[in-house]
């Protein structure tokens, strides 16, 4: 209901619509029994009925013109409705970060953002006006029923209320079975990406078949719960189409008797061909609304479940309860902090993560352009947890980050991204329009001219997905070229030295030095000696709190 406010007037819309296709129905029925009547009973030619044809048509073409706007209405509100949602979601998980990310599957999250969210249209588009048009457009007919004859009203009064009683009761079981279907199709998604992602392995280990033969029978297991979804739908369809075709049974044995003679209660008399007509074609659409109710009620079941994880979802996580820190504060009035790219500042920060207590803060840093700064201390202390707040990989749960957002941020840690592709197209992820010149130099600031010069393919050397077809060394030197590459002035490194060899590790360093003469501001998570070293400071973190250590040959000593 909270997401029908924004598009009240389509829903309304759509109301209006379908009003007007039960009142244009009224005037069509009425007039075919006025003609019928007047033909069969009075013997009028077709010239004395003209006025009545005349209406039928006008009040079809009336009826086709409402139900079309009707549908035109309830897709605009189920869309816009759609698109709100994913506004929701995709700021959402832009506010969870890729850290609070880590612990969901990508599968599953395509899948919320993709089908559960389809899943919400035909709630809005359908079932939530039909809600209102099952209660209005009925009462006008019972209305005019029991001015024609009130002993057909009762009974239509009487069978009424058994529709939309056995379409709760069938509706909740399918409602639960929906919130099944997704879990089962959101398992799906990251058991088959887990398979293709790991299809190499698999195949070195001989266990391809037995994967296919894993995803076959999780992929049966949804299938079950689909046609088990659907045989509920369909029952549920098949009930109610049953006491209804019961209910226009009754009312015309009703009709044909008290034409007959044979019934003399009540106002049986009364009746002619003209209202036992029009009674009997409106009892039919009588339960029309309902009927049509009925089969919308799948769309409400399946948007409910759909629901349950998107709320899971958008609801905020321990640690994010009050006012959440701001990770890019573009209303910083310091207009100054703003026109100087790399500088870096926090603000009393604090940090936590679900089920654990506070990791960080409150701190405060400020890193001015061009500065190289080095984060040391114990492992699990935070340091990788302070790099993701200024990348903005994570919102703090108290205070703010100032960095200038443009232009981009520069990311290296010790598994750096490698898509399949050539060597150029894995540069060209930072710098699309990077010429092969441009690429040249980068690798060779980053100390892979050597590679580069042995490689018969240069540039279009093929690459496999994670690096594929390089070392690990060869791989984080490469990540250091894009870094080269990259506009940004502000570079964040999470031990860019870690488990290389010495050789490697030389290597590596001597290219930050590079990086760091060139007037970029670096900020690094490390234990190596030869990086602290080259730091203008030396910040230890213990306890969640900053420190200032004086001496980087102490440092390793105090906290490796």
């Amino acid at each position: 209901m909270q997401q029908a406010v924004g598009v009240r007037p389509w829903y309304r819309g759509a109301v209006c619509c379908g009003l007007l296709v039960g009142v244009a129905t009224l005037i069509q029925m009425g007039a075919l029994a006025w003609v019928v009547d007047r033909v069969i009973s009075d013997g009028a030619s077709l010239e004395a009925v003209f006025g009545g044809v005349a209406m039928i048509v006008v009040a079809i073409a009336a009826r086709a013109l409402a139900q079309w706007g009707q549908e035109v209405c309830g897709q605009a509100c189920g869309l816009r409705v759609k698109q709100q949602v994913r506004a929701r979601l995709l700021a959402r998980l832009q506010q969870l970060g890729p850290v609070r990310l880590a612990s969901r599957h990508s599968a599953g999250l395509a899948s919320q953002l993709v089908d559960q969210v389809e899943s919400l249209e035909g709630y809005y588009a359908r079932f939530l006006p039909q809600v209102v048009l099952a209660a209005l457009i009925p009462m006008i007919y019972l209305a005019v029923v029991f001015w024609l004859n009130w002993l057909a009203a009762i009974w239509l009064l009487i069978a009424a209320p058994l529709i939309p009683l056995f379409m709760a009761l069938i509706g909740m079981g399918a409602q639960r079975l929906n919130e099944a279907q997704f879990q089962a199709v959101t398992r799906l998604s990251g058991h088959f990406l887990d398979r293709v992602r790991g299809i190499a392995t698999l195949q070195l280990f001989g266990l391809a078949e037995r994967s296919v033969e894993e995803v076959s029978e999780v992929a049966h297991d949804y299938r079950r719960r689909s046609l088990k979804t659907l045989r509920v739908a369909f029952l549920s369809s098949a009930v109610l189409e049953f006491f209804a075709a019961v209910s226009v049974a009754v009312v015309a044995i009703y009709i044909g008797f008290g034409l007959l003679g044979y019934i003399q209660y009540g106002p049986a008399d009364r009746l002619d061909l003209f209202s036992g007509l029009f009674i009997l074609l409106l009892a039919p659409e009588f339960f029309q609304p309902l009927r049509t109710l009925s089969q919308h009620y799948h769309d409400r079941a399946s948007a409910l479940g759909a629901a349950e994880g998107l709320v899971a979802l958008l609801e905020p996580e321990a640690g994010e309860e009050g006012a959440p820190g701001r990770a890019y504060d573009e209303t910083e009035p310091d207009e100054a902090q703003r026109q100087r790219p790399g500088a870096v500042a926090l603000d009393d920060v604090e940090l936590r993560h679900r089920g654990r207590e506070r990791i960080l803060g409150p701190l405060s840093l400020k890193v001015d352009p061009g500065e190289v700064v080095a984060l040391i201390g114990p492992s699990g202390s935070g340091k990788s947890s302070l790099l993701q707040l200024i990348a903005g990989f994570i919102a703090p749960s108290a205070g703010r980050v100032r960095v200038t957002s443009t232009p981009a941020i520069a990311w290296l840690d010790q598994r750096p991204l490698i898509v399949q592709g050539t060597l150029a197209e894995n540069l060209r992820l930072v710098a699309p329009g990077a010429s092969d010149e441009a690429l040249r130099d980068a690798l060779g600031q980053a100390g892979l001219q050597a590679w580069l010069a042995s490689s018969p393919a240069g540039l279009d050397t093929p690459l496999g997905e994670r690096g594929a077809g390089l070392s690990g060394g060869e791989g984080q030197r490469l990540a250091l070229a894009r870094v080269f590459l990259s506009p940004a002035k502000l570079v964040l490194l999470d031990e860019p030295t870690a488990a290389l060899d010495p050789e490697t590790e030389r290597e590596v360093i001597a290219g930050l030095t590079r990086l760091a003469a060139s007037g970029r501001t670096l900020v690094v998570a490390t234990h190596h000696p030869a990086i602290m070293a080259m730091a203008g400071r030396v910040l230890a973190i213990k306890g969640g709190r900053l420190s200032t250590v004086e001496r980087p040959d102490a440092s390793r000593e105090a906290y490796s």
